[in-house]
């Protein structure tokens, strides 16, 4: 009796062990056959490498600077008596702006002016008696000497009014003042500044390798912070004729024309020069490029294609649904200029070729991908502006 129980424990044990033992070997059988199972393909967008007209552009920075700018100061010190202008008014060269007082000055001319009339008259006299002899070469000397010294003192002191009057040296806008009536301004005082605001300049310095590529008459496109998006044309007007020995950089000058006033002085500017010969580039989006500090690289799409048992030639492989299986290849790739979210390859990709543009950290040579759309390469409506 006891015996008959061992056995049907034995028996129990038996088939619970062959039960688990079925249950795990059917646990990893179905994980074989998981990873075994080919993997979906990885959806990545893709772009087509297009060969486009692209003008090559000598990117600076520089500063704007008036046509004509100076800031209006005073030679003399005085109380200002009478301030002839408006902050911010347009002014004609020749316009008063600002008087000193000149009283004394105009009194002390008044007596300076009587003594010339008397000189005058006694040189007059002196030139008739001289003649007959009624008095000497000497005495009549004197007389010339005097009325001399007479009309310089007139023009010394009508010097000194001019100067107790600040005229606009040349035609602009003015500033906001900074003097008020009944001021005493000491000598170099500044009462505001004076801008020609017609055209700017703007001066860059570019590096010595890049003088053969320049000339006066170029056109370059500027933008300023205050205004994003948009371009002013200016044009190269003055090549400095000296390398800067410090830093071996020649100082270009570039004028623009400002009708409108919206650029100022002091303003920084970012410009490219437009450089002559535009030429065909293959260029890519810089999302595209996959950069690395050993190179810079692009996931290519391609069919794979395996060697079938018939022919010894490849074959793109289809998939089930009858469509080519597509698989990347990375490529090291040569780069070359960048502009508007685009940048050359000169090296390593062929017109016509489809590039990853997107979800490259995923990716790896070999991978199998499913292309989904991209609009990153779609013309841009400032890629190619062109000058005028």
């Amino acid at each position: 009796m006891l015996r008959r129980r061992m056995w049907i424990m034995l028996g129990v044990v038996l088939l619970v062990v062959l039960l688990l033992a079925g249950y795990k070997a059917f646990s990893v059988y179905q994980q074989i056959q998981q990873f075994s199972a080919p993997k979906p393909p990885i959806s990545v967008p893709v772009v087509t490498a297009s060969e486009r007209e692209w003008q090559s552009r000598l990117p600076a920075i520089g500063t704007l600077k008036a046509l004509q700018g100076v800031d209006l100061s005073l030679e003399i010190a005085g109380t200002v008596k009478a301030v002839l202008f408006d902050s911010g008014q347009s002014v004609r060269v020749g316009q008063p702006l600002l008087q000193l007082d000149s009283d004394v000055e105009k009194a002390l001319l008044g007596t300076a002016q009587a003594d010339l009339g008397l000189a005058r008259v006694e040189h007059g006299r002196g030139s008739r008696l001289v003649g007959d002899q009624a008095i000497s070469k000497g005495e009549f000397d004197k007389l010339a000497a005097q009325l001399e010294k007479a009309n310089a003192t007139v023009a010394q002191l009508n010097a000194s009014l001019a100067k107790k009057r600040i005229l606009a040296p040349f035609s602009g806008i003015i500033g906001i003042r900074q003097v008020d009536v009944g001021d005493y301004l000491a000598s170099g005082t500044v009462i505001a500044t004076l801008q020609d605001l017609s055209s700017l300049y703007l001066d860059f310095n570019v590096p010595e390798q890049a003088l053969p590529s320049l000339a006066v008459g170029q056109k370059a496109l500027v933008s300023v912070a205050a205004y994003p998006g948009q371009r002013f044309e200016a044009t190269l007007s003055a090549i400095n004729p000296k390398v800067d020995e410090a830093t071996r950089n020649v100082l270009v000058r570039a004028t623009l024309p400002n009708p409108e006033s919206k650029l100022l002085p002091g303003m920084f500017g970012d410009l490219q020069v437009l450089l002559p010969g535009p030429k065909t580039q293959i260029v890519l989006p810089e999302s595209a490029i996959t950069y690395t500090l050993y190179g810079n690289s692009v996931y290519v799409v391609a069919p794979e294609k395996v060697t079938s048992e018939k022919s010894d030639k490849a074959e793109p492989e289809q998939n089930a649904k009858g469509q080519p299986r597509l698989v990347v290849e990375r490529r090291f790739v040569e780069t070359g200029e960048r502009r508007d979210g685009l940048v050359i390859i000169s090296k390593g990709i062929k017109a016509g070729e489809q590039v990853v543009s997107g979800g490259q950290l995923k990716l790896d040579s070999g991978a199998h991908v499913a292309i989904s759309a991209d609009t990153t390469l779609a013309p841009e409506p400032h890629s190619q502006p062109r000058a005028n």
